[in-house]
């Protein structure tokens, strides 16, 4: 018989690749329903603004607006990385502008958004999904409280600031959406993320108590509670080498199924199932969650003085 230990690693594996599995499982249905075309439908005469757009999730879904005739805003700090998505997108049959801006700036958002309308008229989507992740135990975060502000400061007042300054804008033509990139961890809640995952859980919050005042006005907020994806974020964290993820393509799926529906929420099975389950037992799930702490532990540069 296995020792708890590598069952519960097992297990952990086995959830990861079903949420993911699953979270796939409608992206494609919504392809297979709604087609190529409808997107183009939905992106005609509108600007979507992608933060995060030099790589990984930012850069897929850039791609995948362009394919469909999209123009798009690349935001992220490096100016030549998003020229060369600027003219993928373009190549693909899209129109693509460039905001090298670092988002960690308050007052460089502040002019991004002065800039993104002032070029582009109007701001149409807004997909807030610039991140930074962080894996440390608290108990060796208790010397580095700027991990929790750099990380609070890029994931939520970063996506917070944007939305201030861009939503007037999408009041005055009562027409706008707002899609926030969130994380699977939000509901799970896993060990050793606690800096990301109240980050994004700080932005959940943001976003349901924004929907409930601008509902009248068409105006959408959807939370993306995105599963693992294989980006350069989490290529330090060794433990997800064997864990199942989703590729950026596909990831950028979830975005652009958000445009097409703009539903409140997109989120996996597997996580709406722990969610529910903390409710009920919580007591349950932090016994797991405590299970899958004992069985890892922190990198040998997340327990050093840097």
């Amino acid at each position: 018989m296995a020792s708890p230990s590598r069952a519960l690693q097992r297990l952990v594996v086995d959830s990861a690749g079903l949420a993911n599995r699953l979270a796939m499982r409608p992206v494609g249905t919504a392809g297979r329903m709604r087609g190529t075309w409808s997107l183009e439908r939905a992106l005609q005469d509108r600007v979507t603004l992608v933060t995060g757009a030099s790589s990984g999730i930012g850069e897929a879904t850039a791609h995948a607006l362009g394919g469909a005739g999209g123009t798009v805003a690349l935001v992220a700090r490096s100016q030549g990385k998003l020229e060369e998505v600027a003219a993928a997108v373009e190549s693909v049959g899209g129109t693509a502008t460039v905001h090298p801006v670092d988002l960690t700036d308050l007052e460089a958002i502040d002019a991004l958004c002065v800039d993104a309308l002032a070029r582009h008229g109007h701001v149409d989507i807004l997909v807030n999904n610039a991140g930074r992740s962080i894996r440390r135990s608290v108990s060796n975060s208790t010397g580095r409280f700027h991990d929790y502000e750099r990380t609070m400061q890029l994931n939520y007042f970063a996506a917070v600031r944007l939305t201030l300054g861009l939503l007037p804008a999408m009041e005055a033509r009562q027409h706008g959406h707002i899609i926030n990139v969130s994380t699977l961890g939000v509901l799970t809640r896993v060990p050793r993320f606690s800096a990301y995952v109240a980050s994004k859980a700080a932005l959940d919050a943001f976003g349901d108590s924004l929907q409930g005042e601008v509902l009248g006005d068409d105006l959408r907020v959807t939370t993306i509670h995105m599963p693992l994806v294989r980006t350069p974020m989490i290529a330090p964290t060794g433990i997800y080498r064997g864990v199942p993820a989703v590729q950026p393509h596909e990831a950028a799926g979830y975005v652009t199924r958000a445009i097409l529906e703009r539903p409140r929420r997109l989120s996996p099975p597997v996580g709406q199932l722990f969610n529910v389950a903390d409710v009920v037992a919580p007591g349950v799930t932090d016994w797991i969650r405590h299970r899958g702490f004992a069985a890892s532990q922190d990198s040998r540069a997340s327990r050093g003085p840097s």
